[in-house]
């Protein structure tokens, strides 16, 4: 594997140029994966606005408009750290209310977000018609290995000393997690792109050797 750094503007110009030249008579759904110290949520806000100046339509999705009820997240404390890695996110409503309808034969028509934590009650946010050629943007960490059903994967990676630096204080608790998913996953591995990021500002691309 060979690292090759790059700006931030040149990592957004070459990930918008690889989804852009998929055929556009279908939907893209487009996963990056980091921890939020690895700010997953910017890259993904970043490549809206050139693949719509390009003419695909956007929408993006986070994670965490996904959860599980309180009762199910909580059930083994506010911080667990196994509980944030299997029981967090509301992964068959993602799949049935995201991914399914953005599928080949799906209808197009999704839900944005979920459910709201701080009411503990379902958004009842209105459905979202996804044109064909639209593309589904999703961020979130602990994204692969959970069989969820996307076309294209970005992970956000850092190394564990960048990862406890740099996750914010109200996180550290999930450190153990995220531990548990490089160890079980490997979501360097999995993924399609892997950018290291132990500062965003100066990201790099890992790719095969020669």
């Amino acid at each position: 594997m060979k690292v090759r750094p790059v700006t931030p503007r040149r990592l957004v110009d070459e990930l918008v140029g690889r989804i852009a030249a998929t055929a556009p008579d279908g939907w893209l759904r487009v996963g990056v994966d980091g921890a939020p110290g690895a700010e997953p949520d910017r890259l993904a806000d970043a490549l809206a606005t050139p693949l719509r100046v390009l003419g695909r339509p956007v929408v993006r999705v986070d994670t965490g408009d996904f959860l599980r009820p309180a009762s199910t997240r909580l059930e083994l404390g506010r911080h667990n750290p196994d509980a944030f890695y299997e029981r967090w996110f509301d992964l068959a409503a993602l799949t049935r209310e995201v991914l399914a309808p953005l599928a080949a034969g799906g209808t197009g028509r999704i839900l944005t977000t979920f459910w709201n934590p701080a009411t503990d009650r379902a958004t009842r946010a209105p459905y979202v018609t996804v044109p064909p050629g639209g593309v589904l943007v999703l961020s979130g960490p602990l994204l692969l290995g959970t069989g969820l059903d996307l076309d294209l994967t970005v992970h956000c990676a850092q190394s564990p000393a960048a990862l406890a630096r740099r996750l914010p204080d109200g996180y550290r608790w999930t450190l153990p997690a995220y531990a548990r998913y490089a160890e079980e996953v490997g979501p360097e591995y999995l993924a399609d792109v892997v950018v290291r990021v132990d500062d965003p500002r100066h990201p790099a691309l890992v790719e095969p050797a020669g």
